[in-house]
Protein backbone atom coordinates (compact mmCIF):
# COMPACT_ATOMS: atom_id res chain seq x y z
CA UNK A 1 0.00 0.00 0.00
CA UNK A 2 1.60 3.27 -1.11
CA UNK A 3 1.58 6.38 1.01
CA UNK A 4 -0.72 9.31 0.15
CA UNK A 5 0.58 12.87 0.38
CA UNK A 6 -1.42 15.90 1.39
CA UNK A 7 -0.81 19.64 1.61
CA UNK A 8 -2.09 21.85 4.42
CA UNK A 9 -3.07 25.37 3.37
CA UNK A 10 -4.53 28.30 5.31
CA UNK A 11 -7.29 29.78 3.16
CA UNK A 12 -8.27 33.45 3.30
CA UNK A 13 -5.02 34.51 4.95
CA UNK A 14 -1.64 35.75 3.74
CA UNK A 15 -0.11 34.71 7.06
CA UNK A 16 0.58 31.15 8.26
CA UNK A 17 -1.57 29.74 11.09
CA UNK A 18 -4.35 32.24 10.45
CA UNK A 19 -7.35 31.85 8.15
CA UNK A 20 -9.06 28.48 7.80
CA UNK A 21 -6.89 25.37 7.31
CA UNK A 22 -7.73 22.77 4.67
CA UNK A 23 -5.95 19.53 3.79
CA UNK A 24 -5.68 18.84 0.05
CA UNK A 25 -4.84 15.40 -1.34
CA UNK A 26 -3.53 16.11 -4.89
CA UNK A 27 -3.96 12.45 -5.89
CA UNK A 28 -6.85 10.54 -4.33
CA UNK A 29 -7.30 7.94 -7.08
CA UNK A 30 -8.38 4.64 -5.57
CA UNK A 31 -9.77 6.08 -2.34
CA UNK A 32 -13.17 4.67 -1.40
CA UNK A 33 -15.90 6.89 0.05
CA UNK A 34 -15.30 5.34 3.48
CA UNK A 35 -11.55 6.04 3.19
CA UNK A 36 -12.15 9.72 2.50
CA UNK A 37 -14.69 10.11 5.28
CA UNK A 38 -12.42 8.38 7.79
CA UNK A 39 -9.40 10.46 6.77
CA UNK A 40 -11.41 13.69 7.09
CA UNK A 41 -12.52 12.58 10.54
CA UNK A 42 -8.92 11.71 11.47
CA UNK A 43 -7.59 15.11 10.39
CA UNK A 44 -10.56 16.81 12.11
CA UNK A 45 -10.38 19.98 10.03
CA UNK A 46 -13.59 21.66 8.99
CA UNK A 47 -12.97 20.29 5.46
CA UNK A 48 -10.57 18.01 3.58
CA UNK A 49 -10.30 17.93 -0.23
CA UNK A 50 -9.62 14.86 -2.37
CA UNK A 51 -8.53 15.34 -6.00
CA UNK A 52 -9.30 13.14 -9.01
CA UNK A 53 -8.88 13.38 -12.80
CA UNK A 54 -11.59 15.54 -14.42
CA UNK A 55 -14.80 14.07 -15.87
CA UNK A 56 -16.21 17.02 -17.81
CA UNK A 57 -13.51 19.25 -19.28
CA UNK A 58 -12.19 20.82 -16.07
CA UNK A 59 -8.63 20.70 -14.81
CA UNK A 60 -9.38 18.57 -11.74
CA UNK A 61 -12.38 16.98 -10.02
CA UNK A 62 -12.60 17.46 -6.25
CA UNK A 63 -14.64 15.96 -3.44
CA UNK A 64 -15.01 17.78 -0.14
CA UNK A 65 -15.55 16.10 3.24
CA UNK A 66 -16.20 17.53 6.69
CA UNK A 67 -15.45 15.27 9.69
CA UNK A 68 -19.01 13.90 9.42
CA UNK A 69 -20.25 14.19 5.81
CA UNK A 70 -19.53 15.08 2.20
CA UNK A 71 -20.40 18.54 0.82
CA UNK A 72 -21.23 19.19 -2.85
CA UNK A 73 -19.41 22.54 -2.63
CA UNK A 74 -17.64 24.60 0.02
CA UNK A 75 -15.73 27.84 -0.32
CA UNK A 76 -12.54 27.78 1.70
CA UNK A 77 -11.57 24.20 0.73
CA UNK A 78 -12.19 24.94 -2.96
CA UNK A 79 -10.12 28.14 -2.71
CA UNK A 80 -7.32 26.33 -0.90
CA UNK A 81 -7.40 23.43 -3.37
CA UNK A 82 -7.20 25.84 -6.33
CA UNK A 83 -4.07 27.42 -4.85
CA UNK A 84 -2.42 24.05 -4.12
CA UNK A 85 -3.32 22.46 -7.47
CA UNK A 86 -2.65 25.64 -9.45
CA UNK A 87 1.02 25.56 -8.52
CA UNK A 88 1.48 22.72 -11.00
CA UNK A 89 -0.24 24.70 -13.78
CA UNK A 90 1.25 27.49 -15.91
CA UNK A 91 -2.11 29.15 -16.56
CA UNK A 92 -3.70 31.89 -14.50
CA UNK A 93 -7.04 30.09 -14.84
CA UNK A 94 -8.28 26.85 -13.32
CA UNK A 95 -11.58 24.95 -13.34
CA UNK A 96 -12.45 22.54 -10.54
CA UNK A 97 -15.32 20.13 -11.06
CA UNK A 98 -17.55 19.86 -7.96
CA UNK A 99 -20.87 18.16 -7.27
CA UNK A 100 -22.46 21.60 -7.79
CA UNK A 101 -20.89 21.81 -11.25
CA UNK A 102 -17.67 23.39 -12.59
CA UNK A 103 -16.21 26.26 -10.57
CA UNK A 104 -13.77 28.61 -12.38
CA UNK A 105 -10.86 30.28 -10.57
CA UNK A 106 -8.47 33.12 -11.36
CA UNK A 107 -4.98 32.70 -9.88
CA UNK A 108 -2.97 35.84 -9.05
CA UNK A 109 0.76 35.11 -8.87
CA UNK A 110 3.83 36.92 -7.58
CA UNK A 111 6.76 37.66 -9.92
CA UNK A 112 8.34 34.35 -8.94
CA UNK A 113 5.14 32.48 -9.85
CA UNK A 114 3.81 31.80 -6.36
CA UNK A 115 0.04 32.00 -6.07
CA UNK A 116 -0.83 34.85 -3.70
CA UNK A 117 -4.58 35.19 -4.13
CA UNK A 118 -7.44 33.27 -5.71
CA UNK A 119 -10.83 34.41 -7.04
CA UNK A 120 -13.68 31.94 -7.55
CA UNK A 121 -17.03 32.24 -9.30
CA UNK A 122 -19.41 30.52 -6.94
CA UNK A 123 -22.62 28.67 -7.77
CA UNK A 124 -25.52 31.12 -7.59
CA UNK A 125 -27.63 30.14 -4.56
CA UNK A 126 -31.32 29.71 -4.13
CA UNK A 127 -32.93 31.39 -1.10
CA UNK A 128 -36.11 31.45 0.96
CA UNK A 129 -37.41 32.32 4.44
CA UNK A 130 -36.12 29.95 7.12
CA UNK A 131 -38.94 28.19 8.92
CA UNK A 132 -36.87 27.47 12.06
CA UNK A 133 -36.18 31.15 12.78
CA UNK A 134 -37.40 31.09 16.40
CA UNK A 135 -35.33 28.00 17.21
CA UNK A 136 -32.21 29.64 15.77
CA UNK A 137 -32.70 32.88 17.69
CA UNK A 138 -33.32 30.99 20.94
CA UNK A 139 -30.19 28.86 20.43
CA UNK A 140 -28.15 32.01 19.82
CA UNK A 141 -29.61 33.80 22.84
CA UNK A 142 -31.07 36.58 20.66
CA UNK A 143 -34.49 38.19 20.65
CA UNK A 144 -34.47 39.25 16.99
CA UNK A 145 -32.44 39.66 13.81
CA UNK A 146 -31.64 43.01 12.22
CA UNK A 147 -32.59 41.57 8.80
CA UNK A 148 -34.94 38.78 7.69
CA UNK A 149 -33.69 35.33 8.72
CA UNK A 150 -33.32 33.55 5.38
CA UNK A 151 -31.59 30.40 4.14
CA UNK A 152 -29.37 30.26 1.05
CA UNK A 153 -28.19 27.08 -0.66
CA UNK A 154 -25.14 26.89 -2.96
CA UNK A 155 -24.15 23.40 -1.79
CA UNK A 156 -24.17 23.93 1.99
CA UNK A 157 -27.31 25.54 3.44
CA UNK A 158 -26.55 28.88 5.12
CA UNK A 159 -28.91 30.77 7.44
CA UNK A 160 -28.12 34.46 8.11
CA UNK A 161 -28.85 36.36 11.32
CA UNK A 162 -27.99 40.06 11.50
CA UNK A 163 -26.79 41.76 14.70
CA UNK A 164 -26.67 45.46 15.52
CA UNK A 165 -22.95 45.71 16.38
CA UNK A 166 -19.60 43.93 16.27
CA UNK A 167 -19.65 43.86 20.09
CA UNK A 168 -22.99 42.03 20.08
CA UNK A 169 -21.64 39.59 17.49
CA UNK A 170 -18.55 38.81 19.56
CA UNK A 171 -20.71 38.26 22.64
CA UNK A 172 -22.86 35.51 21.05
CA UNK A 173 -22.57 32.23 22.97
CA UNK A 174 -24.69 29.69 21.09
CA UNK A 175 -26.31 26.61 22.56
CA UNK A 176 -24.60 24.05 20.30
CA UNK A 177 -26.75 21.21 21.56
CA UNK A 178 -29.85 23.07 20.39
CA UNK A 179 -28.24 24.07 17.07
CA UNK A 180 -27.31 20.42 16.47
CA UNK A 181 -31.02 19.61 16.27
CA UNK A 182 -31.22 21.60 13.02
CA UNK A 183 -30.20 19.21 10.19
CA UNK A 184 -27.99 20.13 7.23
CA UNK A 185 -27.56 23.80 8.04
CA UNK A 186 -24.93 26.36 9.04
CA UNK A 187 -25.87 29.42 11.12
CA UNK A 188 -24.08 32.62 10.11
CA UNK A 189 -24.24 35.67 12.39
CA UNK A 190 -23.01 38.96 10.94
CA UNK A 191 -22.65 42.64 11.78
CA UNK A 192 -21.08 45.71 10.20
CA UNK A 193 -21.86 48.52 7.83
CA UNK A 194 -21.04 49.78 4.35
CA UNK A 195 -18.39 47.56 2.77
CA UNK A 196 -16.91 46.23 6.06
CA UNK A 197 -18.51 43.22 7.76
CA UNK A 198 -17.71 40.64 10.43
CA UNK A 199 -19.18 37.12 10.49
CA UNK A 200 -19.25 34.04 12.73
CA UNK A 201 -20.46 30.62 11.56
CA UNK A 202 -21.71 27.77 13.79
CA UNK A 203 -22.60 24.35 12.37
CA UNK A 204 -22.76 21.31 14.65
CA UNK A 205 -24.70 19.63 11.82
CA UNK A 206 -21.55 19.75 9.66
CA UNK A 207 -19.27 18.78 12.54
CA UNK A 208 -17.96 22.36 12.92
CA UNK A 209 -18.44 24.12 16.27
CA UNK A 210 -17.23 27.44 14.81
CA UNK A 211 -15.60 28.09 11.45
CA UNK A 212 -12.66 30.45 10.89
CA UNK A 213 -13.65 31.34 7.30
CA UNK A 214 -16.76 30.19 5.47
CA UNK A 215 -16.15 30.91 1.81
CA UNK A 216 -19.43 29.35 0.68
CA UNK A 217 -21.27 31.83 2.95
CA UNK A 218 -19.32 34.89 1.76
CA UNK A 219 -21.11 35.12 -1.60
CA UNK A 220 -24.57 34.52 -0.12
CA UNK A 221 -23.90 37.16 2.57
CA UNK A 222 -23.10 39.71 -0.15
CA UNK A 223 -26.28 38.67 -1.97
CA UNK A 224 -28.28 38.94 1.28
CA UNK A 225 -26.98 42.49 1.81
CA UNK A 226 -27.73 43.36 -1.82
CA UNK A 227 -31.29 42.11 -1.53
CA UNK A 228 -31.78 44.22 1.62
CA UNK A 229 -30.56 47.34 -0.22
CA UNK A 230 -27.39 47.68 1.90
CA UNK A 231 -24.91 47.32 -1.01
CA UNK A 232 -25.11 47.62 -4.80
CA UNK A 233 -24.14 45.43 -7.72
CA UNK A 234 -20.39 45.65 -8.25
CA UNK A 235 -19.57 46.63 -4.66
CA UNK A 236 -16.79 44.51 -3.20
CA UNK A 237 -17.30 43.90 0.49
CA UNK A 238 -14.73 42.77 3.04
CA UNK A 239 -15.80 40.00 5.42
CA UNK A 240 -13.68 39.37 8.50
CA UNK A 241 -14.16 36.04 10.23
CA UNK A 242 -12.36 33.89 12.81
CA UNK A 243 -11.45 36.93 14.93
CA UNK A 244 -12.99 35.49 18.09
CA UNK A 245 -11.09 32.23 17.44
CA UNK A 246 -7.69 33.89 17.06
CA UNK A 247 -7.60 32.91 13.34
CA UNK A 248 -8.39 36.14 11.52
CA UNK A 249 -9.58 35.52 7.96
CA UNK A 250 -10.34 38.07 5.26
CA UNK A 251 -12.76 37.33 2.42
CA UNK A 252 -13.78 39.62 -0.44
CA UNK A 253 -17.16 39.16 -2.13
CA UNK A 254 -18.86 40.86 -5.06
CA UNK A 255 -22.20 40.37 -6.84
CA UNK A 256 -22.11 41.09 -10.58
CA UNK A 257 -25.38 41.88 -12.30
CA UNK A 258 -28.05 44.53 -12.71
CA UNK A 259 -31.42 45.57 -11.39
CA UNK A 260 -33.97 44.15 -11.01
CA UNK A 261 -31.93 41.41 -9.33
CA UNK A 262 -30.39 39.88 -12.45
CA UNK A 263 -27.40 38.00 -11.01
CA UNK A 264 -24.64 37.33 -13.53
CA UNK A 265 -21.89 36.09 -11.21
CA UNK A 266 -20.84 35.86 -7.56
CA UNK A 267 -17.12 36.32 -6.96
CA UNK A 268 -15.31 35.47 -3.73
CA UNK A 269 -11.57 35.99 -3.34
CA UNK A 270 -8.80 35.79 -0.78
CA UNK A 271 -5.20 34.87 -0.08
CA UNK A 272 -3.95 31.33 0.55
CA UNK A 273 -0.81 30.33 2.48
CA UNK A 274 0.62 26.81 2.20
CA UNK A 275 1.95 25.83 5.63
CA UNK A 276 2.71 22.09 5.73
CA UNK A 277 2.95 18.78 3.86
CA UNK A 278 2.33 15.29 5.19
CA UNK A 279 1.77 11.64 4.30
CA UNK A 280 -0.83 9.07 5.25
CA UNK A 281 0.78 5.67 5.78
CA UNK A 282 -2.40 3.69 6.52
CA UNK A 283 -6.08 4.46 6.09
CA UNK A 284 -7.99 1.20 5.83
Amino acid sequence: MRTRSYVLADAFSDRPLKGNPVAVFPDAAGFRDADMQNIANELNLSETVFTFPPDDGGDFRIRIFTPVNELPFAGHPALGAAAVLGQSQASGRLVLETKMGPVPFRLDRSRCGEIQAVTMRQPIPTWQDYDQKETVLQALGLSHSLFPVEIYRNGPRHVFVGLASIEALSAVKPDHHQLAQLPDVAINCFAGQGLEWRMRMFSPAYGVVEDAATGSAAGPLALHLLRQGIINFGDQIKIHQGVEMGRHSLMHARICGSRPLTIEAIEVSGAVTVVARGEFLRWS
